[in-house]
């Protein structure tokens, strides 16, 4: 199963919300399934944005979900719909590159940023995903605040979500594990 269909199974087996398939939709017509997660850091490859996004889940739920007070479907919902704001930011550009072994420089491609909606990066998801389906407040916190202290913003409100939502948490601990840990091998600046 590609991480593709395995991303689509997980939502449409566990997010049963008013506007879930409209936004499953949209995905669709997108390059969310095909970009990478990062220019050169996890995931930085073909289909590397759905690969973190899946991986980040299957991180929740084996690290993080106790029965009694979690929800798969906002595990799903937070894990798979993180990093949407991915969506459209990348483009494939070209640099020129020295053969080392030839000693000729010759054009390689490679994923660069082209931010067409500057809007941050975790409220910028949760501003796309409530275009179509409306969050948990745990889960706006949650895909708000995932970045952690990598975020660019200095405040006491990550801290803040942190302390109320365990949600925000469990996402922060699974999308660090997945990047740094788990998606081992899967970067390469050149596609």
């Amino acid at each position: 199963m590609t991480a593709k269909e395995e991303f689509i199974a997980i939502f449409t087996e566990n997010v049963n919300r008013h506007g879930a398939k409209e936004l499953l939709d949209w995905l669709l017509t997108t390059d969310f399934f095909d970009a990478p997660a990062s220019t050169k850091f996890h995931c930085a490859c073909e289909n590397g944005l759905v690969m973190h996004s899946v991986s980040v889940f299957n991180t929740m739920m084996e690290k993080h979900f106790d029965e009694e007070t979690d929800s798969v479907e906002s595990f799903a919902i937070c894990a798979l719909l993180h990093d949407i704001c991915k969506a459209q930011f990348y483009k494939v550009s070209q640099r020129n590159v020295k053969n080392e072994q030839t000693g000729q420089w010759e054009k390689q491609p490679f994923y660069a940023v082209e931010d067409m909606f500057p809007y941050g990066h975790g409220e910028k998801s949760v501003f796309l995903v409530e275009r179509f389906m409306r969050l948990k407040l745990d889960e706006a916190m949650a895909i708000r605040w995932h970045m952690g202290g990598f975020d660019e913003t200095k405040s006491y409100a990550m801290s803040q979500a942190y302390e109320r939502y365990p949600l925000a948490v469990k996402l922060h601990l699974a999308d660090l594990e997945s990047t740094y840990l788990r998606e081992k091998g899967t970067s390469a600046v050149n596609r």
